[in-house]
């Protein structure tokens, strides 16, 4: 297949859109929360020493964040877990599989299969969600610090209506 190349503009372009347009700005607003809350999670006491240290050696990654989000109190399934998290089932399972070494989270058997296996925290999983509810609190109070309360509060209500959709 030939492609024929593009004609040169006649003027410059201007391509700042690449840069500033939403899908950008969300992502690098996500991941500097995420880091942040990471941050936060790295330094609260009430996180295990060993998974403050993962977190403040950026050993714990925002893919980790995706089980402290999604995982239902009561467990989950791993294909339930990765379908959450918008991940592939392999992927989740080596999540999963590290948190499971971090003693984060276990697996058991699933009392409606007896076939399948639920994840499940463990006591340190639900130390590690409770540091995390504080950090999310702390970066969500440093980002109404940092554009106001009235902005905040509009980009939240926005960021909802569009996330559930029509």
């Amino acid at each position: 297949m030939n492609l024929l190349p593009l004609p040169a503009p006649e003027r410059p372009v201007d391509d700042r859109w690449r840069q500033t347009h939403l899908g950008r700005l969300l992502g690098h607003s996500m991941r500097r929360f995420d880091e942040r809350v990471l941050q936060l999670m790295a330094g609260n006491e009430g996180v295990p020493l060993a998974l403050a240290h993962l977190a403040a050696r950026d050993q714990v990654s925002a893919a980790h964040i995706h089980i402290t989000r999604h995982l239902a109190l009561t467990g989950s399934r791993l294909t339930e877990l990765a379908q959450a998290a918008g991940m592939s089932k392999q992927a989740m399972g080596a999540l999963v599989d590290q948190c499971e070494a971090w003693g984060l989270v276990r697996r058991e058997p699933d009392g409606n299969d007896g076939r399948a296996r639920r994840v499940v925290f463990t006591d340190t999983g639900h130390a590690w969600l409770q540091a995390f509810r504080a950090a999310v609190g702390q970066a969500e109070a440093e980002f109404r610090e940092a554009v106001g309360a009235d902005i905040a509060t509009v980009v939240a209500l926005g960021l909802e209506a569009y996330a559930h959709g029509p």
